[in-house]
C-alpha cells in the first residue's frame, strides 16, 4: 500500500523534516468530509476508496501537473479520508529508510465526538528511541478551525490514541465506551472493529475486510464473552509490543485468523 512504484521520483525534492512532510502532504488531498470547507460542491466527483500510494500519486499527477512541491488548488487535488494522509506520509518516510506505520485509533481534536474515529502515522526516531505520531491530514484551514494548538508532526500523548489504548480504557473504564466512535457507531463494537483494523495496519495489512464495518448486520454487532477476552489480551499483546516486546509475531499470527470480520464469513 505505501510503495510508491514508479513515480518514487517524485520524492526526490521533497523537504528533510517531518513537519515539511505533512505540510506537502496536506495539500495533495482533501478529506471528502470537510470538502466544502475548501468550497468544492456536494455534487463534485469524489473518491472516498482509500488506494494504494503508487495509484494515489498517478491520480495527484494527472489532477495537477508539477512537483508535489508546488501548491495545489482544492479542486486540483485529490480526494481521500485521514487514511490516505497517512499512507501518503508514511511512503514518503519508508522511502527514506525512516521506520513508519499507519495507525488506527481515535483522536481527541476533531469533530463534536470526544474521541473520534482516525488514522495517523508513526515514525522512529532513533535519538529519543521512540515511536512519534505525525497526522498529515491538519493543513492551515484545520488548524485554524479545528484550534489546534500542537505541532502535527509530534501530537502530545493524549492526542491520539490508538485503538488498543482506547479499548483498554474503555473495559477499565476510565473512559465511557460510547465516547469513542465514527458518527453514530460508538461504544464496544466499534472499538472492537479499530482493535482489528489496527492490528492488521500494524502487520502491514493497511486495508482490510474490516472496513466494512458499515455493512454488519446488528445481530453481528452483539460481542459475547470470549469476543471480550480474546480484545482484551489482544489490546495486552498490542500494548506489550509498543513498549518493546518481541511480539510481533503473536500479532501477524493473530492477524492472519483475523482477516474476515464477523459479518463477511
Amino acid at each position: 500500500m505505501t510503495d510508491p512504484g514508479e513515480l518514487a521520483d517524485a520524492y526526490d525534492d521533497l523537504p528533510e523534516t517531518v513537519s515539511g512532510l505533512c505540510e506537502i502532504v496536506s495539500g495533495l488531498i482533501i478529506h471528502v468530509a470537510l470538502a466544502e470547507r475548501y468550497g468544492i460542491p456536494p455534487d463534485f466527483p469524489m473518491i472516498r476508496q482509500t488506494q494504494p500510494v503508487a495509484d494515489r500519486l498517478k491520480l495527484i499527477l494527472a489532477s495537477f501537473a508539477g512537483p508535489l512541491t508546488v501548491a495545489r488548488p482544492p479542486r486540483s487535488r485529490t480526494f481521500g479520508t485521514c487514511r490516505d494522509y497517512a499512507l501518503l506520509l508514511c511512503s514518503m518516510l519508508r522511502r527514506r529508510s525512516i521506520p513508519a506505520r499507519v495507525r488506527c485509533g481515535f483522536a481527541t481534536y476533531i469533530g463534536d465526538d470526544i474521541y473520534h474515529d482516525h488514522w495517523i502515522c508513526e515514525y522512529w526516531t532513533p535519538g529519543d528511541r521512540r515511536w512519534l505520531q505525525a497526522d498529515a491530514q491538519l493543513d492551515a484551514l484545520q488548524i485554524e478551525q479545528m484550534q489546534i494548538t500542537f505541532d502535527s508532526a509530534n501530537l502530545p500523548r493524549d492526542a491520539f490514541l490508538t485503538a488498543s489504548q482506547a479499548w483498554r480504557m474503555a473495559r477499565s473504564n476510565a473512559v465511557a465506551a460510547g465516547a469513542f466512535g465514527h458518527g453514530a457507531a460508538t461504544g464496544l463494537w466499534f472499538l472492537h472493529v479499530n482493535v482489528y483494523r489496527d492490528l492488521l495496519s500494524l502487520t502491514n495489512r493497511q486495508m482490510s475486510a474490516w472496513d466494512s464495518w458499515r455493512e454488519a448486520a446488528p445481530a453481528s454487532k452483539v460481542l459475547k464473552a470470549d469476543a471480550l477476552a480474546e480484545l482484551d489480551r489482544l489490546a495486552d499483546v498490542v500494548a506489550a509490543f509498543e513498549d518493546g516486546a518481541e511480539q510481533f509475531a503473536v500479532l501477524d499470527e493473530a492477524a492472519s485468523r483475523n482477516l474476515m470480520p464477523p459479518w463477511s464469513r
